[in-house]
């Protein structure tokens, strides 16, 4: 009967039906002690339904049953994963105990076999993994990249597809971090589709997945970001019982909504990924969910309730800001939400400006090349980017421009890019403070094309906002009523109820001046141009507007004085003493 319990699990382990693996392995269990091997697949197969105490008794198992066979290289990796688990859970104290019992296995196993064994370096591998998560925590980022590197050197020689798979990962992550971003995305894009495409296990599949997902937050790559979110989810849904990775694509489904300005949607899945991870309790990405939904709620005006939600966050470890602060500019309060921007700022850490030594295999040791300038990752340029807009509202031009300034140093403006926009939209806000609108006019064009290519709404309505003061400060009042009702129109469908009521009362100020003819003071100055003779080009250089404006300004003219052409509207004109 055991044999048959145990054959069974083995086969829907096999097929990654996890609670009947768990269930048939448990069974058996009861009846003879397993082998190692067996106890390791129910301790995958409870990590991956979320049951993490049996989890970890069940891995602590099948390290006691590999050490009794003298399989020192198998209990070292089964102290890796029982580590990294409690790691994600935030229980440092006890990953570190485990990081302690895998160095002792390694160490007895490297005086049996010698230095050089392959099976001895395999399980030292496993915890130069853990050494490098260690060090990239503690910003030792070379540190991080030689741990990971020398893990993936032992990993090609062995040809162990999983630690090659989460060696790989770990370059391209200290390539990322330490500023060679193209380099780090390819290595992790490489790694995607490996893991993708051969037999690697469960635990290091979705391991990689959502590591792929951060890094591409982290970079602001809303591409690669859209696209490992799809990757995961299709993951996860072949595989209906599992917990362990489901959170994790519930959040990233949420950031992406927000984004895409599907905020009903994207509260509900910020529901389903705090259900998910608030059971069990301590998992590491449970505060980046409320911290998704403080910002859903904040958006939408429901500020108490973005609050709590921000609090909930912190008391899960992740920090309120910038939606905080935000939120605190959003309830009139400019001068704290300064005072908070620049603390938070203060502590978040700027982009290398160094030259930093390849972690690639493929270049010789003693290469280096210089960092790259889009380095900047996405907890510090929204920092800036929200920085920008508080403290111009708190009058600290000086600090706005600064911060506006290192975006744009990290940036590569007009490119397209998250990054870009951000800084195209901070540089066009002070360019616009200091009295100077049209380059900011020119930046804020930019923002707002790649906003449209991304697929940003709620930011393409607030770049109009802009566009609108800026085309206002240069005398095109016409336009700026446009562009303030297309982001009224857009902040509606979102239901974005805070700014939608400062972007009226701000067009209630571009209400048209009309005079006895019915035509705005914009119209008049085009129609006494054309009464001058001037043609279309001239007038638009003249008023710095385009071609196209100018031809919307002389239809709205010809209908207004009931003419057909130019040269009636120019004998209407002076017959009127309009010129």
């Amino acid at each position: 009967m055991a044999v048959e319990q145990l054959d069974r699990g083995r086969q829907a382990y096999a097929r990654h039906q996890w609670a009947a693996a768990y269930a048939s392995m448990a069974a058996a269990g009861t009846e003879t002690p397993l082998p190692p091997d067996d106890l390791f697949r129910m301790a995958t197969s409870a990590s991956l339904l979320g049951r993490d105490d049996e989890s970890d008794d069940l891995f602590a198992a099948a390290c006691r049953g590999f050490v009794a066979v003298a399989r020192h290289d198998r209990a070292a990796r089964c102290a890796f994963w029982a580590a990294t688990a409690l790691l994600d859970r935030g229980l440092s104290a006890r990953a570190a105990a485990w990081e302690e019992r895998a160095h002792a296995l390694v160490d007895a196993r490297a005086d049996e076999l010698g230095e050089q064994s392959e099976l001895g370096e395999l399980g030292r591998a496993y915890l130069q993994l853990l050494e490098a998560r260690r060090s990239a925590v503690a910003g030792r980022l070379d540190d991080a990249a030689r741990s990971a590197s020398a893990a993936l050197e032992t990993a090609d020689r062995a040809g162990d597809p999983d630690l090659a798979a989460l060696a790989r990962l770990a370059v391209g992550a200290s390539d990322v971090l330490r500023g060679l971003t193209s380099s780090g995305v390819a290595v992790v894009d490489e790694v995607v589709a490996a893991v993708s495409a051969r037999g690697v296990s469960a635990l290091t599949t979705g391991t990689v997945y959502c590591a792929a997902i951060d890094l591409s937050d982290a970079t602001m790559d809303l591409a690669r970001a859209r696209e490992w979110t799809r990757v995961l989810t299709r993951w996860c849904d072949a595989q209906p019982d599992l917990v362990l990775f489901r959170g994790a694509a519930h959040l990233a489904r949420a950031r992406l909504l927000r984004l895409r300005g599907s905020w009903p949607e994207a509260v509900t899945e910020a529901g389903h990924a705090l259900t998910r991870l608030g059971d069990p309790p301590g998992q590491r990405r449970a505060g980046d969910a409320w911290y998704e939904l403080g910002e859903v709620l904040r958006l939408q005006g429901e500020l108490d309730e973005a609050e709590q939600a921000f609090r909930s966050a912190v008391d899960h470890g992740r920090g309120p800001h910038p939606g905080h602060a935000l939120l605190l500019l959003g309830r009139g309060r400019a001068d704290e939400a300064a005072d908070v921007v620049r603390h938070a700022l203060a502590r978040t850490v700027r982009p290398p400006d160094r030259t930093v030594p390849r972690a690639h295999r493929a270049l010789p040791a003693h290469r280096a090349v210089p960092a790259e300038r889009g380095v900047l990752l996405a907890e510090r340029a929204l920092l800036l980017a929200a920085a920008t807009e508080i403290l111009l509202r708190a009058g600290d031009l000086v600090g706005a421009r600064q911060a506006a300034a290192e975006l744009g140093r990290s940036a590569r403006p007009g490119t397209g890019t998250m990054l870009a926009a951000l800084a195209d939209h901070a540089a066009g806000a002070v360019l616009l403070a200091e009295g100077r609108a049209r380059p900011a006019l020119e930046a804020l064009h930019r923002a707002w094309a790649a906003w449209v290519r991304l697929d940003v709404p709620y930011e393409v309505a607030r770049t109009r906002v802009l566009l609108a003061r800026a085309g206002s400060a240069v005398g095109d009042d016409d336009g700026a009523r446009l562009e303030l009702e297309s982001a009224c129109q857009a902040f509606e469908r979102l239901g974005a109820a805070p700014d939608l009521a400062a972007a009226r009362d701000e067009l209630r100020r571009f209400a048209p001046a009309l005079g006895a003819s019915g035509l705005s003071q914009r119209e008049l100055e085009v129609l006494r141009l054309v009464a001058l003779g001037r043609t279309n080009r001239a007038i638009a250089a003249e008023l710095f507007v385009s071609e196209k404006t100018v031809a919307r300004h002389l239809s709205s003219i010809f209908a207004k004085l009931d003419v057909p052409s130019r040269a009636a509207a120019t004998v209407y004109a002076f017959e009127h003493g309009l010129v």
